[in-house]
């Protein structure tokens, strides 16, 4: 490698420093040839000793297909050890693999390789269709459980293709993977990491986590969403963290006891979701045992909150631990958990408390594709909740006369891939990113953030007010709603159009998924959606408060019309596809479907 001395270096387990990911993977296996790399939940698992073994057959295989430096891999999988294997192949040729969304339709993969313009593509049976569909269409498909397999691309490389060769040639400065942002608006930009980019954020996250071979962790977000590809695929390449792929994202909760990490990331939802089944769980327990169960759970988040407990609520919480609150940590599958993550998306106070209460260090980070996942952090003494934390080590933030956090660092993309007008807009001459979110810092450098600078919602009082802390509000109030939009902009109020979860409603109501619309007209369903609204609003100021609300008789998935792959609310096409129902929360007579808060 040449010009190494100008870029950033991270410690290694092995008592060095490591500069590229494709330098990492060797010294990572070697510490313990024989330990388990990659398992799956109750079934396979491969030691690092059959991880190198099997890369190296899938490098040449690769090699022999003309992919070599610089060149582009499409990955479209479920999480499985395979796409580990196909990536870190990849990476070790100096290739560049990406992973795309597994809900994409042929007309965004047509575009998505299009842009990336990959000659291999590495897919599943489920998937191939859509790939076969897309008008961009790779030169090469594997497909994991098709008619050519890894086996089959395993057995087309050369025996004896200098893979080490390779290794050496690859530098700090390339691209090691695109991160195509689902965007709320306008076609997905292939976000650029570099190796020096990822391995600035491991480095960063060292100072809190000081991740290892004997921690562990799982991959079950979507790999091409940068919060997965970061804590699972690069955690493992550069500190050899366990990882268990769980290839269903709505069994994670049945995966965690077997899997028992040790670091876990999770979006709010997930965290929301939990709580949602403990709670669920309480209502089903006898009376007696409910009662002792919430007490624990109020002296563990009373504990939790309070720098200083008093001698009675330590002794207190002691007990809670002992009688209540272990033995659910024990349940989920969460207790050797040493450190959790809430990102993409801000999680409500009340679900963070919740779980700080149960004695799980969960802390929010913000970040974005842009920045290599987390740039912000919490951190056990330096918490504060609503916030996100301060800068990792080695970030700069500012604020910008309107208040856009902008960030610079080592971890922050050179830009978008083949589109220099979007990265002439993101990033300033000076590197300085400009994230789109509006923020606060104070001043021991907490960040807040307020929304995101198009999405802020000015009455027509000139009110500036922030959608998501109103959704916010009105979710932690009810697990029944799942989703929630607030509206007002221009307008003398604000209202909501909501979204159930099918989960909560069958629970509680015995109402099924494929009765939403019996429940939007449901007495007891819409009680307990205005009644969670009501708990919501006492929590945001007048102006803020919903007014007015509307269930709709669907659900909102993500990569669907209504929610990105990482949960953000697509705005401008829920606007636009629900137009007549928006429209109905403001007029002075509404129809029978709008209901009112009072």
């Amino acid at each position: 490698m040449t010009n190494t001395q100008t870029w950033p270096a991270c410690p290694h387990p092995d008592g060095g420093t490591i500069q590229t990911l494709a330098d990492a993977f060797g010294r990572t296996a070697a510490l313990r040839p024989g330990g388990v790399a990659l398992r799956v939940a109750g079934g396979q698992e491969i030691t690092w000793r059959a991880y190198t073994e099997r890369v190296r057959e899938l490098a040449a295989g690769l090699a022999a297909l003309g992919i070599h430096r610089g060149d582009t891999v499409g990955l479209m999988l479920t999480n499985r050890p395979e796409a580990h294997l196909v990536d870190t192949a990849a990476l070790l040729l100096g290739a560049i693999p990406f992973s795309i969304y597994n809900t994409s339709s042929p007309e965004q993969i047509s575009y998505l390789f299009g842009n990336a313009e990959n000659r291999v593509v590495v897919t599943e049976q489920r998937f191939l269709d859509r790939i076969v569909a897309a008008d961009t269409r790779p030169a090469h498909i594997v497909c994991v459980d098709g008619e050519f397999t890894l086996d089959d691309l395993a057995a087309a490389g050369d025996p004896d293709f200098d893979l080490d060769a390779a290794v050496e040639r690859v530098e700090p400065g390339d691209v090691a993977t695109l991160i195509y942002t689902s965007g709320t608006t306008g076609p997905p930009k292939g976000v650029q990491l570099t190796h020096a980019n990822i391995v600035a954020e491991a480095r960063a996250l060292m100072t809190h986590l000081s991740p290892g071979p004997d921690d562990r962790i799982t991959s079950y977000l979507p790999s091409a969403h940068v919060a997965d590809r970061v804590s699972a695929q690069y955690l493992n390449l550069i500190f050899g963290v366990q990882v268990t792929c769980v290839d269903d994202p709505r069994a994670i909760a049945a995966a965690l006891p077997d899997a028992r990490p040790t670091i876990w990331v999770a979006v709010p939802r997930v965290w929301q979701k939990i709580k949602a089944g403990i709670e669920s769980k309480l209502d089903e327990a006898k009376p007696a045992k409910r009662a002792i169960a919430r007490w624990a759970l109020d002296v563990g988040r009373r504990a939790a909150l309070t720098d200083r407990p008093s001698p009675l609520l330590g002794v207190q919480h002691r007990i809670a631990d002992a009688l209540v609150l272990g033995k659910l940590r024990h349940t989920l599958g969460l207790d050797q958990l040493r450190w959790a993550v809430s990102g993409a998306a801000a999680i409500p106070p009340e679900t963070l408390e919740y779980f700080l209460g149960i004695g799980l260090p969960v802390y929010e980070v913000w970040g974005m594709s842009e920045t290599c996942a987390a740039a912000t952090t919490n951190a056990p003494g330096e918490l504060r909740i609503g916030s996100v934390g301060k800068a990792l080590d080695g970030v700069e933030l500012k604020l910008a006369d309107d208040g856009e956090l902008l960030c610079r660092g080592p971890l922050v993309t050179p830009g978008y891939h083949r589109d220099p007008e979007r990265t002439a807009e993101a990033i300033d001459a000076d590197g300085w990113l400009h994230t789109g979110d509006i923020a606060t810092i104070d001043a021991d450098g907490f960040v807040t953030i307020v929304d995101r600078k198009k999405e802020l919602i000015i009455n027509e009082a000139g009110k500036n007010m922030s959608p998501t802390n109103i959704e916010n509000a009105m979710k932690a109030a009810s697990p029944l709603i799942a989703q929630a939009m607030a509206i007002g902009d221009g307008k003398a109020y604000v209202a909501a159009l909501v979204v159930l979860d099918p989960e909560v409603l069958e629970a509680r109501f015995g109402l099924g998924a494929d009765a939403l619309g019996i429940a939007v007209a449901d007495d007891t369903v819409l009680a307990a959606v205005r009644d969670a609204i009501r708990t919501g609003n006492q929590k945001l100021n007048q102006a803020e408060q919903v007014k007015r609300f509307r269930i709709l008789p669907t659900t909102w998935d993500p990569g669907g019309d209504e929610l990105t792959p990482k949960m953000s609310l697509r705005r401008r096409p829920i606007a636009e596809k629900y137009r007549g129902d928006i429209d109905q929360l403001h007029e002075p007579t509404p129809g029978p479907q709008v209901q009112e808060v009072r």
